[in-house]
């Protein structure tokens, strides 16, 4: 199929967390669809990699090392990225930090603020820069990556809830904000993702942090955790990008100040 009859041929967009799991999952989506990308991440030796992984799909990709809680840095590159590509015409607000284990009264206070410099403050430096060059467009589509814990509250994790309760918050604000611009801003809620670090760490660290929800064995706290979800199995990486590609697509051309979640069940 040429580029010129793709869904999203002539589009760019930017992607955060490029180089994780679910942001370079994402970027490799979009790219098949047509759109051009520019990749953000904190490390730039894995963006680098991230560009190799995508190599091949006839699209453009440009990189930037970002700290995303700089807002001064964030500015630089969303201006940089409108100069070299031309213009940012989809978001996928996707950084974060999922942060220390522990209950709330034993939470680390450095980890805490850390946790929202990251995934609160930095989402809204990216939306913020990106969204003020869409209104002078009068076009965009953005997709902020909130989380299952931003929506049941799990145990041991104070900051990560909070601030993805935060991104579910600030997403729908954005929407009523940005809709007379013709900006749509939604949000996706993942909930057990695996395998990999990720499904990993979680387990290993409910393990350790001890309650009466989890076992202290990290075995028993996998089958715990999926014993929870009504389709009884974590969720595959390769099952987010479509989602995203949905909200920033036509078909959910209705849809702003939405959340939905990637849960395998309610």
């Amino acid at each position: 199929m040429s580029g010129e009859h793709l869904p999203f041929s002539g589009k760019v967009a930017l992607v955060t967390g490029a180089a994780g799991n679910i942001g370079l999952a994402t970027a490799r989506r979009l790219a098949l669809m047509g759109a051009d990308l520019a990749l953000l991440d904190l490390d730039h030796a894995k963006l680098e990699q991230a560009r190799a992984d995508l190599k091949g799909h006839d699209v453009r990709i440009s990189i930037h090392a970002c700290d995303v809680t700089d807002n001064t840095q964030v500015s630089q590159v969303v201006d940089a990225v409108v100069r070299g590509m031309g213009q940012i015409d989809f978001l996928f607000n996707n950084a974060g930090y999922q942060g220390a284990f522990a209950p709330v009264q034993d939470y680390p206070e450095a980890d805490f603020a850390r946790v929202m410099q990251i995934n609160v403050c930095g989402a809204f430096h990216v939306l913020r820069h990106v969204a003020a060059h869409m209104v002078t467009r009068g076009f965009g589509r953005i997709v902020n990556t909130a989380s299952m814990a931003g929506v049941q509250g799990p145990p041991n994790m104070a900051a990560y809830g909070a601030s993805k309760f935060a991104i579910i918050g600030l997403t729908e604000v954005a929407a009523k904000d940005l809709a007379p611009h013709g900006i749509r801003v939604n949000a996706i809620s993942p909930a057990f993702m695996g395998p990999g670090f990720m499904w990993d760490r979680q387990v290993e660290l409910q393990a350790r942090a001890g309650s009466q929800y989890f076992s202290t064995d990290p075995t028993e706290v996998a089958r715990q955790m999926i014993g929870s979800i009504p389709m009884r199995r974590y969720g595959s990486i390769d099952e987010i990008p479509g989602v995203v590609a949905f909200l920033l697509g036509e078909d959910s051309s209705y849809m702003t100040g939405v959340n939905l979640p990637i849960s395998g069940g309610i």
